[in-house]
């Protein structure tokens, strides 16, 4: 464990993130003078990095290395976050010899950044500069992210932002529970028998919204999870009979499903999708080689999953999506190269490429503490196998995303032939419209004209959510009360 002791409380979650990116196997505590340490173990590790703030400088102290300080000058107090920001980057990266793709930022959404500069009638060449001048960028991941915000802007001035939403359902149901996920899921073979009842709340909070926002115009759907595909085709037909008759589709653009697992997925599943009008679906094997696949625990063969796909075309989807993850146990560049391989040949309509992330609440997590982080091996040149596996198909990366202790600090990327760009995922990175979200789990956010964001969470467990579902529609009404 890395403890870092600061003598001043701020900026926590950024000195966090920084060092935890260039320190990814060990497990990192910032403690300042108001931490309350209860763990007594925690308490007897002396400190590894001392971080002292004072009016004039700040002095970062590595106690088995070099000290780095920074003299504040008047002209960084303006912006002083950002400054120290870089001072901490640039004292990390020439103590342990790292750079990181993507410098000082910790943020999740760096194409936000992007996006607000060209809506402010900047130019590429300013928006460049900021990024690789203020937050250290590299050029390739500077490129990429203003090309995707360019993508993203077009496509998100066709939407109805203060006078439109989007919707999402959650199904928070999975056939098992994977190695790497802390997604709200619970195994369906359980819950089986309450799917019934989960329906019938989901459909109150329909009826709800449909109340609420009649005047407002419907953009996109998704059903996620979970895995939506882990109900019954009786179960998905009386969930999107539901949605098709209560909400008004006029406005509609893209109306998805995830299928997700192949070992949940049938013709007659598909055939309900299609029947009601589901526009784009994944069909997300996350891996193509069998023996992760069944280290993961997603309990499905490749050849299930090569079905599934080729059943989809048959059955009319003209918009399929495919998941991989990157830097899954014991998987390196030949696994990848591999994977891409396979999913060439089935030529999807668009690909999202994951950066292994390591949840807390994951199965993962406990199995790094025995096994160790260096069985996974995200890099940079598993990242261009993808990104040219993706190029080669023919498709354009149109949104992105990071997530904390990512493998290889890089980042998630969505890839899409043009036109099958997945509009949702984009609109749920960039906040500019509000998104209404219903079932266990789920958190709905409400933009408004000013940019102001606000939250309303449901409960994570099914078994509450059915039971206090008038409390969550109350939340919901409290929230989109002008």
């Amino acid at each position: 464990m890395l403890i870092v002791q600061t003598n001043k409380a701020q900026y926590e979650y950024d000195i966090h993130s920084l060092i935890k990116a260039f320190y990814p196997e060990q497990e990192v505590k910032v403690l300042t003078p108001e931490s309350v340490v209860k763990d007594k173990k925690i308490r007897e590790i002396p400190a590894s990095i001392l971080l002292e703030f004072s009016d004039t400088e700040v002095v970062l102290r590595f106690m088995q290395g070099e000290t780095y300080t920074w003299v504040v000058s008047e002209n960084d107090r303006t912006d002083y976050k950002n400054v120290f920001k870089r001072f901490l980057y640039t004292s990390l990266k020439e103590e342990t010899g790292i750079s990181l793709p993507w410098g000082n930022l910790t943020g999740i959404r760096p194409t936000k950044i992007a996006m607000t500069m060209m809506e402010q009638g900047k130019s590429e060449e300013e928006i460049a500069a900021f990024l690789q001048d203020k937050h250290l960028v590299s050029r390739e991941k500077t490129k990429l992210g203003i090309d995707i915000a360019k993508r993203e802007k077009a496509l998100l001035d066709q939407l109805h932002y203060e006078d439109g939403y989007s919707l999402y359902i959650g199904i928070p149901f999975c056939p098992t529970t994977c190695l790497y996920c802390s997604f709200t899921s619970f195994p369906i073979s359980v819950w089986k028998d309450r799917v019934a009842d989960y329906l019938s709340a989901l459909d109150k909070e329909i009826n709800n919204i449909a109340e609420m926002y009649r005047e407002k115009k419907l953009d996109t759907i998704y059903i996620g999870g979970g895995t939506p595909s882990s109900l019954s085709a009786e179960e998905l037909d009386r969930l999107l009979t539901k949605v098709k008759t209560t909400l008004d589709f006029t406005y509609v653009k893209e109306f998805t499903v995830e299928a997700g697992r192949a070992d949940s997925i049938t013709k007659e599943k598909l055939q309900v999708l299609y029947k009601h009008g589901v526009t784009r679906i994944s069909v997300n094997p996350q891996t193509m080689k069998q023996k992760t696949l069944d280290f993961i625990g997603r309990r499905h063969t490749v050849e299930q999953v090569i079905d599934a796909f080729h059943m989809a075309r048959e059955v009319g989807f003209d918009n399929i999506n495919m998941d991989i993850i990157l830097g899954l146990p014991g998987e390196g560049a030949e696994d990848v190269q591999a994977t891409i391989e396979a999913i060439r040949e089935l030529e999807p309509d668009s690909l999202t490429v994951h950066s292994l992330a390591i949840k807390r609440a994951s199965k993962l997590n406990h199995w790094i503490e025995q096994n160790g982080i260096e069985m996974l091996k995200n890099t940079e040149e598993t990242m261009r196998i993808a990104a040219q596996g993706a190029a080669d198909m023919g498709m354009l990366p149109y949104y992105l995303y990071r997530q904390k202790n990512m493998s290889g600090n890089f980042e998630n990327v969505g890839y899409a032939k043009d036109g099958k760009y997945g509009i949702y995922n984009i609109l749920i990175m960039e906040e500019k419209q509000t998104i209404v979200a219903l079932g266990a789990g789920s958190i709905t956010k409400r933009v408004f004209p000013d940019g102001r964001i606000e939250r309303c969470d449901n409960v994570k467990d099914v078994g509450l959510y059915i039971e206090k579902i008038d409390e969550m529609i109350e939340r919901k009404r409290k929230l989109f009360e002008d």
